[in-house]
């Protein structure tokens, strides 16, 4: 009672308080990250091992089981451990427990890496470690094609100059291109005329090695001017490296390019990306941080003019699979049914009551709330997502009863003739000790949530902080900011009722509809009462149908499916494919044209948007750390395909394409 009695002292200052949180709270939220989920601080430290040529079985025992028993007795705080080894790499993820200390863990996987360099196999090089959590996820992706360029020189603008200028955008994290072929200084040598010489491809390489090197020439001092010094060393074109010399044969010099041939070539090839049939380059922008996603996605955005007058006119940039277009659309219609949801508990509430003043009162304390809640949730560095967006919907519907009880209650005191001071001051010590416990119960109802571990932790402890914050401010509001709202809008009884009576126009219409509608619920409440009597005279008929009905919906259980979220129609649908274990690359980017021709005879032209094959195995273990579409091999491929707006149900074409593609392509593993 007193911070009620307080309020009606001192008015001003609960209002000014009101006002202050409406002021800060458009600031509040232009400066809160906005996600699509919460962010799912569970700190991973990838470790990439890199030895060209050496087989998954040798990379898995000599080199992953080595690591991995290494890390158990020098690194603390470790939660589990997962490895991949494919032919020539290897990606050990460390998964530390929340309260792991992450720069620690990272010196100390770093020193027992380069510790162990020793006893790993002669030539292997040290490690790339990258420090991330399992909220940095693909946010969009670039993709890039030409009829015009090459692969080898998409790929190479794609590396040196977009990755560059991208990875200025905060909180947006550039690997490696995926795609293209990875330009390389190639020396394609004549076995033939080796022997003829008397020569070996070793004798090749230590000429290279020996006569094409970068060495600091340093200053020399001529009179008072200093000059750098530079050597000729090293070769600046790549034909110029078949003129150095590797031996001579009875006074005749050899040189490389008499036995071999050197060329501004590629790597092999490992990895094919295909942007609606023809050979592409993918650039995947991977969220890293707190920064919200709709600001790292707007930033490259913004970026791709500017790339596109800088790269030449042939590269085509186009942006691909747009996750921020995904969370613009759940957030909205998140915040759409809210809305809707207190603009129906407004409506019924002055229907019920038939004041608007009093409806005003408890309108006021709803977004009030909401956006205590919010300041809250920023304050404890959480984001704006679905799950805090989806607790304040929730309580959307609950943060009217504090505020409708106590304005009601104070509304029944007037009736009884009392001064409004005095019918505030009851009212409100009326039901102070039952909304509070009302108040807390419902809390108590989403404290089990932080008692979860995991994932599951990180997506429903904001959604709980998210109502009960708010309950908790609409509490605070219904004592203090709406008895003094009270005490200036409402009006005595006899006032009110005269007011009533009088009304015409509008008013009077609305007022003669809310009259209707009374006598129509007192109608539908005399005949509930009248069912509600048959069914306490017919108990036993009552319980065994009541039992009956909840046994026969347990028949149910063996049709309903089990998913962490909800099925949502965001129109797009990842499609894995598996070929032979061994099948080449050119053999798999066959099959999945094949695969790509089908899927265009079951989705029609107008609702396809576009697809996107990303076939084999990245060229960086960068892409695999952050990858998670299980490709191990030349053999696996991932086929992206986004829908236009307006398109037919997505589940549909999944369903479909299940239940085809087995069928044409027999062999082949899809999911």
């Amino acid at each position: 009672m007193w911070i009620v009695r307080l309020a009606l002292q001192r008015p001003y200052t609960f209002i000014v308080v009101a006002l202050l949180i409406v002021l800060i709270s458009p600031l509040v939220i232009l400066r809160t990250p906005t996600d699509i989920f919460p962010n799912i601080n569970i700190p991973v430290i990838s470790v990439v091992w890199d030895y060209e040529g050496l087989s998954p079985d040798d990379m898995a025992n000599r080199i992953t089981a080595n690591f991995e028993r290494s890390l158990t007795t020098t690194v603390n705080d470790i939660a589990h451990i997962e490895s991949q080894s494919m032919h020539g790499r290897s990606v050990v993820k460390v998964f530390f427990h929340q309260s792991a200390h992450v720069d620690v863990a990272l010196s100390q996987v770093t020193a027992i890496a380069q510790t162990l360099l020793r006893n790993l196999p002669q030539g292997s090089q040290p490690p790339l470690i990258i420090t991330y959590n399992a909220s940095s996820v693909p946010v969009i992706q670039l993709g890039m094609s030409s009829d015009k360029l090459g692969e080898q020189e998409i790929n190479d603008i794609s590396m040196n100059f977009i990755r560059t200028q991208l990875i200025t955008v905060q909180g947006a994290g550039v690997p490696y291109p995926y795609g293209g072929k990875m330009r390389q200084v190639m020396v394609d040598l004549d076995l033939y005329k080796l022997r003829s010489k008397g020569l070996t491809p070793a004798d090749v390489v230590n000429a290279i090695s020996a006569e094409n090197l970068i060495l600091p020439g340093g200053t020399v001092k001529i009179g008072a001017a200093e000059y750098d010094v530079n050597l000729n060393g090293s070769t600046q074109t790549t034909q110029e490296l078949n003129k150095l010399p590797i031996k001579t044969v009875n006074g005749t010099v050899i040189y490389i390019g008499d036995v071999a041939h050197v060329r501004d070539g590629f790597k092999d090839q490992t990895n094919i990306v295909r942007q609606d049939g023809k050979r592409a380059v993918l650039l995947s922008v991977v969220k890293t941080g707190s920064t919200s996603t709709l600001q790292i996605v707007d930033g490259i955005l913004g970026m791709l003019p500017k790339l596109r007058a800088q790269v030449p006119q042939e590269l085509k940039i186009m942006p691909l699979f747009d996750q921020s277009i995904f969370v613009r659309a759940a957030i909205h219609g998140v915040v759409v049914e809210a809305l809707i949801a207190a603009c129906l508990t407004a409506i019924m509430i002055l229907l019920f009551l038939a004041d608007w003043r009093a409806t005003l009162i408890i309108s006021v304390s709803i977004p009030l709330s909401i956006l205590c809640s919010i300041c809250a949730l920023s304050a404890l560095g959480e984001t704006i997502n679905l799950m805090t967006l989806g607790g304040l919907a929730l309580a959307v519907g609950i943060l009217v009863d504090d505020a409708t009880v106590e304005i009601e209650n104070i509304e029944r005191q007037l009736r009884t003739g009392k001064e409004k001071r005095e019918a505030i001051l009851a009212g409100a010590k009326q039901i102070a000790v039952p909304a509070f416990v009302a108040t807390i119960c419902i809390c108590i109802v989403f404290i089990p949530m932080f008692l979860l571990s995991g994932v599951a932790r990180y997506l429903f402890v904001p959604l709980a902080e998210a109502v009960i914050f708010a309950m908790l401010a609409s509490y605070f509001w219904s004592r203090t900011l709406v008895p003094t709202l009270a005490m200036y809008l409402l009006r005595n009884h006899e006032h009110a009722e005269k007011q009533r009576k009088a009304a015409t126009g509008i008013i009077g219409f609305f007022v003669r509809f809310q009259q209707g509608f009374e006598r129509g619920f007192k109608a539908f409440r005399h005949s509930y009462t009248r069912g509600l009597d048959n069914v306490l005279h017919h108990r036993k008929l009552f319980v065994t149908a009541f039992l009956a009905a909840c046994l026969g919906s347990m028949l149910m259980l063996p049709f309903l499916g089990e998913d962490f979220f909800p099925a949502v129609d965001a129109g797009q649908i990842r499609l894995h494919i598996r070929a032979k274990t061994g099948t080449r690359i050119e053999e798999t980017a066959r099959i999945c044209n094949d695969v790509e021709k089908k899927i265009r005879e079951i989705i029609p032209a107008a609702e396809l948007g576009s697809i996107l094959d990303n076939i084999g195995v990245p060229y960086s273990g960068i892409n695999t750390s952050y990858s998670n579409n299980g490709t191990y091999g030349s053999a696996d491929a991932e086929i992206l395909i986004s829908l236009n707006k307006g398109h037919s149900p997505t589940i549909d074409y999944v369903k479909e394409l299940r239940s085809v593609l087995p069928g044409h392509f027999p062999g082949i593993a899809f999911f």
